[in-house]
């Protein structure tokens, strides 16, 4: 099994509503990062020798068809590679909004180590190399993130062809996902989930408490 797409988003994005879109159209199992929670002890060491150029991406996509969400954003250049013929989506939104998104839950939570459950300092220690250094460039302030979200997207734009890349806002519907992917559209609203109340709930229920 092989990745056919490829989620090139940052999260806050509407990655999770471009992960259950991708399973409903048989382009899944999508892995994410909720799926990265829920096995802490397997996924965290896997992204932690990525980070130390040393992945092994046949291990940590195993049994998936897709993926999407952060770690997956921050290693686009190498998937890209490594997975020639899958299709990159670029899952986007206002960089203004995203910042106000994040800024109050990914980064909430990623500043604030002394409120980090036990269970998941390891996995939050992971995912802060993740967000803030590798895709941030170490800052979280609102130029310098919304700086580094506007090159990652440009950089994608300048590196993958037309027909490796869609850029895709949830507000886009199926239409031109369901095009680029070649699937028939759903008879059924496009996906929307993991409202920033979502977003503390999923880590609640994977902190054990």
């Amino acid at each position: 099994m092989t990745l056919k797409v490829i989620g090139a988003g940052f999260g806050r994005t509407g990655t999770m509503s471009l992960r259950m879109a991708l399973n409903k159209l048989e382009l899944g199992p999508c892995y994410h990062m909720e799926d990265v929670l829920q096995d802490m002890p397997t996924r965290t060491p896997q992204w932690n020798a990525a980070l130390s150029a040393a992945p092994d991406w046949d291990h940590v996509f195993s049994g998936f068809v897709s993926a999407v969400d952060w770690p997956v954003a921050a290693f686009w250049k190498e998937l890209m590679s490594y997975y020639p013929h899958a299709k990159f989506v670029l899952s986007s939104r206002d960089p203004e909004g995203w910042y106000e998104s994040i800024s109050q839950t990914i980064l909430a939570v990623l500043t604030a180590p002394e409120k980090w459950p036990g269970e998941q300092v390891e996995w939050l220690k992971m995912v802060r190399s993740v967000v803030i250094e590798r895709s941030l460039g170490g800052r979280t302030d609102k130029e310098g993130a919304i700086d580094a979200f506007r090159s990652q997207e440009a950089a994608l734009a300048r590196t993958l062809p037309a027909n490796r890349l869609l850029v895709h806002r949830a507000t886009d519907g199926w239409e031109p996902l369901c095009a680029f992917l070649e699937k028939d559209v759903p008879g059924e609203s496009y996906p929307r989930s993991n409202s920033r109340q979502e977003f503390f709930e999923i880590m609640a229920q994977n902190s054990g408490d």
